[in-house]
């Protein structure tokens, strides 16, 4: 009944879509999913190419299992619209001339799939091993990457949509800064639950973000949140939680509602229609 249901509120999303192409719209693009109120302000000048784009690192997280997605592989390898979904985010920063290097955290197993950019690449690509934990692995690709790049740009690869111009603009923001992550204002009301059976409160919506990546970070700083996670052997979801823990601010640079995360089949089908329709600008 779920699945029967999820692909009724699946098709009807699709029909909107098309459907608001079909009256007047050229094409509906990411820019017209943002939210126009409150957000902050965006680093236009450095996504159009007006001003030179600083320099970073990229960490391309790609070591996941995705248990979720209840495929018959980790959902980083599943075929999106022609190639692998972790290909998507690897060959847009691989495209990107301010990214100095990108370091793809993959079990050695799948390497192979990788090889033909490696080939034409070279030192500029490296791969480090997965960790036991999203940290640990961020911390393993931290460790290849030189004092060449002031930044790093750390990115979930089950978040194939991202654009340029969003990639452009967090960094941006970061070199601003110190750190600066993705993120779009929470549509959904969110309540807690201490026992996960009764509510407690209700969180208020006007002050809640959904955070996306890539989170950026200058180098030193993430080095130093490492520092002090291990030494207080602190435990964190995000690389933001790094910069918090060290009480330094993070900014909020605004994203789009179409970079999300592929965590259950339905996701894939939408950002497969995405593409295929040419909805999303990458």
């Amino acid at each position: 009944q779920f699945r029967c249901d999820m692909a009724v509120v699946i098709t009807l999303t699709i029909c909107a879509l098309a459907a608001s192409r079909s009256h007047g719209a050229s094409q509906l693009r990411a820019s017209q999913l943002r939210p126009p109120a409150g957000a902050p302000a965006r680093s236009a000048p450095i996504a159009s190419g007006t001003v030179p784009a600083p320099r970073a690192a990229a960490i391309v997280l790609a070591g996941g299992v995705g248990s979720r997605m209840k495929a018959d592989r980790p959902k980083q390898l599943l075929d999106l619209v022609g190639k692998p979904v972790m290909m998507h985010s690897l060959e847009l920063f691989l495209g990107m001339p301010s990214i100095t290097k990108v370091v793809l955290v993959l079990d050695e197993q799948y390497r192979p799939l990788v090889a033909p950019h490696k080939a034409a690449h070279g030192d500029r690509l490296a791969f480090a091993d997965p960790g036991k934990e999203r940290q640990d692995s961020v911390a393993n690709g931290l460790a290849l990457v030189g004092d060449d790049a002031p930044l790093i740009c750390v990115h979930d690869s089950a978040r194939p949509l991202v654009s340029v111009r969003n990639v452009l603009e967090v960094i941006a923001d970061a070199a601003e800064h110190g750190a600066a992550v993705l993120a779009v204002p929470c549509k959904a009301t969110i309540k807690e639950s201490a026992d996960g059976q009764f509510v407690g409160k209700t969180l208020q919506r006007s002050k809640l973000w959904e955070i996306q990546t890539p989170q950026v970070v200058r180098v030193e700083l993430l080095r130093a949140g490492f520092a002090k996670a291990a030494a207080e052997k602190l435990e964190v979801t995000d690389d933001a939680s790094l910069v918090e823990a060290l009480g330094e601010p993070v900014k909020l640079t605004l994203g789009e509602y179409t970079n999300f995360k592929l965590t259950t089949p339905e996701d894939m089908v939408i950002a497969r229609d995405l593409l295929d329709r040419g909805l999303v600008s990458l």
